[in-house]
């Protein structure tokens, strides 16, 4: 059935103005004022709201087999929690660890997904080892319309690659055109500071900081950088969380290393001392890089607000409480993540476009369009334009509320962003032309969500250039 969007104001990356949008066989077909209304038409109203392009959330766990248990999230329940905080498409890192087969883990991945996400899917291609499969393995992958390639530089024996494999990957990269995006730490140095914490009795998860210092980041960021600049490869730091590797990743771009920057939401509003609560109300905290010093939050804002952190995701990863509570009397085990796919561009909204921090256009450009360039989704997703899948979201910057574990979506019985109040947010989200959530409500179909391939209608590298 045809969407007609009426009377609202869009805004994207780099414009503003206010339009009628109409859209048929999931695409936007026409773009102005006082469209008419065919027969048959769905119909949204958003005077005195703004309109969006979906949101591309960058960096999701969703299907993830981690420290002996599995992430709380189905595709279907991260779905809907993304829907409603106005995500219409998400990539998820397809993770098996380096005892499994890589193509065999990416096709499990892509069957967990098919036929039950309500919104659009890609993925990043976890490379946890390079054998002798692996290359034509990679190379099968990136044909079947995967643009990323993801390495750890931490979780040493499971996930993490040692140096001699980061540079297989990114030379592999580099020849393939695809992007690799990097955890920064450095394996060896946290597991002699676990090791050191644990024999020091310092064992609750006050301590999972400490064993990842700020220095340890930054390392792993630097050394990450000086691959890319000898190799000449395109990189992309997830999850940076703190001021000394912002420093290292800046440096590294300052020099012409062909690297980008995500920040994710938890780093931008929360602190170390959420983690440092007594016991299990301080590992609902743990995540790696952890949660830091408050005096890093407004480098990375600043950081932001200038572009020169490029996105802004979530690493969603949830764990419930009784998995939290495996890691009681010994912090190396509790599993890291903090689930946040519905909350974060409301929080990014309210903390950020409401408090002056970051205008509107660089909002959409590092929830939306900066990500959608950088993985081959672009003009596809991640802008309205005639041609652009119809992935909207008409939003209410007047709306006030609470985020609560109460009211939530998602699959996990705790959030982490409990009483914030947000001041802003989607009233109507559309995924292709279907209407997904009305008024914080899903009311589309579950199984609507596609998997995406590379857009070549721009080139990756003439994006990245």
């Amino acid at each position: 059935m045809p969407l007609l969007i009426q009377n609202g104001e869009i805004v994207t990356a780099d414009s503003r103005f206010h339009a009628d949008i109409y859209a048929e066989n999931e695409t936007i077909t026409r773009i102005g004022p006082n469209l008419e209304v065919p027969p048959n038409t769905t119909v949204l109203d958003a005077r005195g709201k703004l309109v969006f392009p979906g949101f591309i959330d960058p960096h999701v766990h969703i299907y993830l087999p981690f420290m002996s248990t599995f992430a709380k999230d189905t595709h279907e329940t991260a779905s809907i929690a993304a829907l409603i905080g106005g995500t219409t498409t998400y990539i998820e890192m397809c993770c098996p660890s380096r005892n499994d087969d890589a193509l065999e883990g990416y096709l499990l991945w892509k069957s967990k997904a098919e036929g039950h996400s309500a919104c659009d899917y890609t993925f990043h291609m976890s490379v946890t080892k390079f054998d002798s499969n692996t290359e034509e393995q990679l190379r099968q992958i990136v044909a079947d319309g995967i643009t990323s390639f993801k390495i750890f530089l931490a979780y040493k024996n499971f996930f993490g690659v040692d140096d001699g494999e980061m540079y297989q990957t990114l030379t592999l990269a580099r020849e393939l055109g695809v992007i690799v995006t990097a955890h920064c730490e450095n394996a060896e140095l946290v597991g002699r500071l676990q090791q050191k914490l644990m024999a020091e009795r310092k064992t609750g998860p006050e301590c999972h900081e400490p064993s990842r210092p700020e220095s340890v980041e930054a390392e792993g960021t630097n050394r990450f950088a000086t691959f890319l600049e000898n190799t000449g490869a395109t990189g992309y730091v997830v999850h940076l969380s703190c001021e000394p590797a912002l420093r290292a990743a800046i440096r590294a771009k300052q020099r012409g290393v062909k690297l980008y920057i995500e920040s994710v939401i938890p780093h931008l509003l929360l602190d170390k001392s959420y983690a440092e609560r007594p016991g299990v109300e301080g590992m609902k905290y743990v995540m790696s890089p952890p949660l830091r010093d408050r005096r890093n939050q407004k480098p990375l804002w600043d950081a932001l607000s200038v572009g020169l952190i490029d996105t802004v995701g979530t690493d969603h990863c949830p764990f419930d409480i009784e998995q939290k509570l495996m890691g009681k009397g010994n912090f190396t085990q509790i599993p890291n993540g903090i689930p946040g796919i519905e909350e974060r561009v409301n929080l990014l909204y309210t903390y950020g476009v409401q408090q002056g921090t970051v205008d509107l256009h660089r909002f959409v450009d590092a929830a939306s369009t900066k990500a959608a360039k950088l993985f081959g989704l672009f003009p596809r997703k991640g802008t309205i334009a005639v041609g652009s899948d119809a992935d909207l979201v008409v939003y209410d910057p007047i709306y006030k509320g609470v985020i609560s574990a109460s009211t939530h979506s998602g699959n996990v019985n705790y959030n982490a962003f409990e009483g914030m109040k947000i001041e802003g947010r989607p009233s109507a989200v559309t995924v292709r032309g279907r209407l997904q959530v009305r008024d914080g409500v899903f009311v589309g179909n579950r199984g609507h969500g596609q998997f995406l391939r590379r857009d070549t209608r721009t080139p990756i590298a003439s994006l990245r250039a």
